[in-house]
């Protein structure tokens, strides 16, 4: 009897694999259907498999080949690169409607992210939510509010750097982590050395940011492979450890609730109005992680990539001083007030994202219609990216793109030009909703230790600014820097004592 059921059992599993495999076979004829419906031919491009593999320098050298919009075809998925200017806003921006989808990340999302992976969810009731509750917080007027953390953050950095300038890189992730932390769950400012929330987060996020990457995991071009006993352990147990981290904090900031004793937070908030905003609590934990996530990693690189650029081009960074020195003087340090007129700090900060973007090849976009450019027919279906690589080199706009050359964003009456942007946030209605509190932090972070030091290399040790590494987010490797502080040592440290966290 005992072998009759076991046999049943085996009879049954058989059948379901076999039924899923048919499903896959229906949808994949299905999707066949829909890329080729369109009878205008695909924009050109090389036949070698997807994006995934090759750097950014080598799809600049395609873009170049075969024109601002190419194709790449892997069996029946289309995948399209946009990378210049005008057809990044005539497409992705002007398109965006149609853009506004992701296409389906099995390992990221599905799997790893239990379909909640704000970054990567499809469109629909969920990412509308996210995206209202979301852009609820993070808004102008909302970032606004949260300068006075920036700041006294960004204080923190200098007295880092004096205690011990080797660890710039992690000194630069502590404070985009202690923003972003505040912001979302009212917690004090943490080490990066011994706060568990943060080393669980070091080491999530390159898991995640790997399996975001076109073609890192075979199941995400045979989904079925999700079904197969065994396949993708190593995902499902990142899957729970995540989970566990975010309602960990989920649940502390509930417990201060409770408690009374709640500092403002956005998930505060969120779980205050989760009915108006219809929320689960699973929702709200991984709506505020792809916040923390997103906003500390993407922000520390950025600040780093202009640390590295400073210390590259010290003729530049003296043009900085020089402003610094004349608006800002001695006696005071930068605040946001200052913004506005410290057109030298926004145009270098500009210059370095131009010059090695922090997402060079784009976030993928999934085509929800035909889209006719130029005689030419993007499928509905197929996955396009922005190449922010490539679209910041674009000749016709950024004049002898690989001179460093932050003059270019300055226009004749003295002011930022308002004809020209970066594309560093994403594109259309996938623009990062956290943009507002990122540029603050970048602001405040690069205006703080530019009057407060003279960065240079370290000539036993050069900087290699093509020491980046592939992915979704490009990491600077590590990399020296010399800190010359511009005042006394005491005067500077007395200075930032008093006003840090």
């Amino acid at each position: 009897m005992s072998s009759m059921l076991n046999m049943l059992s085996l009879w049954h599993w058989q059948t379901e694999v076999v039924i899923l495999g048919l499903l896959g076979v229906i949808v994949y004829y299905y999707r066949s259907r829909t890329l080729n419906s369109c009878v205008l031919p695909l924009p050109p491009g090389p036949s070698v498999p997807p994006i995934g593999h090759y750097p950014p320098r080598k799809i600049a050298q395609w873009i170049d080949e075969y024109g601002p919009v190419m194709s790449f075809q892997d069996g029946k998925n289309v995948l399209v690169i946009v990378g210049r200017y005008q057809e990044a806003i005539d497409i992705m921006e002007k398109q965006g409607a149609f853009l506004a989808d992701r296409p389906r990340s099995v390992a990221g999302c599905d799997i790893l992210g239990k379909g909640m992976r704000f970054v990567q969810i499809g469109s629909g009731e969920r990412l509308r939510k996210f995206r209202k509750s979301s852009h609820s917080h993070l808004q102008v007027k909302s970032a606004q509010t949260y300068e006075q953390v920036q700041v006294a953050h960004a204080h923190e950095i200098i007295l880092d750097i004096l205690h011990e300038p080797k660890l710039h890189q992690q000194h630069i992730k502590r404070f985009a982590a202690s923003v972003i932390l505040h912001i979302v769950y009212g917690k004090t400012t943490p080490t990066l050395l011994n706060d568990p929330y943060l080393l669980q987060l070091q080491k999530m996020i390159p898991r995640v940011q790997s399996a975001m990457v076109p073609g890192a995991y075979l199941v995400d071009k045979y989904p079925i492979l999700k079904y197969v006993p065994g396949y993708g352990r190593n995902l499902k147990e990142w899957s729970q450890e995540e989970y566990n981290m975010l309602f960990g904090q989920l649940n502390q900031v509930k417990s201060q609730m409770d408690n009374h004793i709640a500092p403002h937070s956005v998930v505060k908030d969120l779980l205050l109005h989760a009915g108006e905003n219809q929320l689960s609590e699973t929702e709200i934990a991984y709506l505020s992680g792809s916040l923390i996530g997103a906003g500390s990693d993407t922000t520390a690189v950025a600040i780093s990539t202009v640390l590295m650029a400073a210390a590259r081009f010290p003729h530049l960074q003296a043009r900085v001083h020089e402003e610094l020195e004349a608006i800002i003087g001695r006696e005071t340090t930068p605040t946001f007030e200052d913004w506005s007129q410290l057109v030298q700090v926004q145009a270098f900060i500009l210059e370095a994202l131009r010059w090695r973007p922090v997402n060079p090849i784009g976030l993928p976009h999934r085509a929800t219609k035909d889209i006719i450019w130029n005689g030419m027919c993007i499928p509905a279906g197929a996955t396009v990216f922005g190449n922010h690589w490539s679209i910041a080199r674009d000749p016709s706009v950024y004049h002898d793109p690989e001179l460093f050359n932050p003059k270019r964003w300055i226009g004749l009456d003295g002011e930022i030009r308002e004809d020209m942007k970066l594309f560093t946030f994403g594109f259309g209605r996938r623009a990062c909703p956290g943009l507002h509190v990122a540029n603050r932090s970048v602001y405040i972070a690069v205006a703080l230790i530019l009057w407060s030091f003279t960065l240079a290399e370290d000539p036993n040790n050069p900087i290699d600014d093509t020491a980046f590494t592939p992915g979704i987010v490009s990491h600077q490797k590590p990399f020296s820097l010399i800190f010359k502080p511009r005042m006394d040592e005491a005067s500077l440290r007395n200075i930032f004592c008093s006003t840090a966290v």
